[in-house]
């Protein structure tokens, strides 16, 4: 199991049409085959600088690669991703246990 996990800032005003809009189309992301417990959530720490932040898992690293791959993943990452995020950090995990 790959538990795959992005912080990220976007370049829009907070509650900004345009940051809707992004979100929104994150949405895309949870109908790629593989995608599993998909999650959209808001950064709530004042600890870092990031305002959301996407997770979501993969069976194994075969479905992960493929995700990356996607059409849908590729076409979000150019019309939105890259016009829209200012700044990010990914990070992904096994579990030990």
């Amino acid at each position: 199991m790959i538990i795959h996990t992005v912080s990220f800032l976007l370049k829009h005003p907070k509650g900004s049409t345009e940051e809707k809009a992004f979100l929104a189309a994150t949405l895309m992301l949870k109908d790629i085959p593989g995608v599993q417990r998909f999650e959209q959530l808001r950064q709530v720490s004042k600890k870092n600088k990031f305002s959301f932040g996407l997770s979501m898992e993969f069976a194994d690293q075969k479905d992960y690669e493929a995700y990356n791959n996607h059409p849908i993943h590729t076409r979000f990452i150019q019309q939105y991703w890259i016009p829209d995020v200012e700044e990010f950090l990914e990070a992904d995990y096994q579990k030990l246990l």
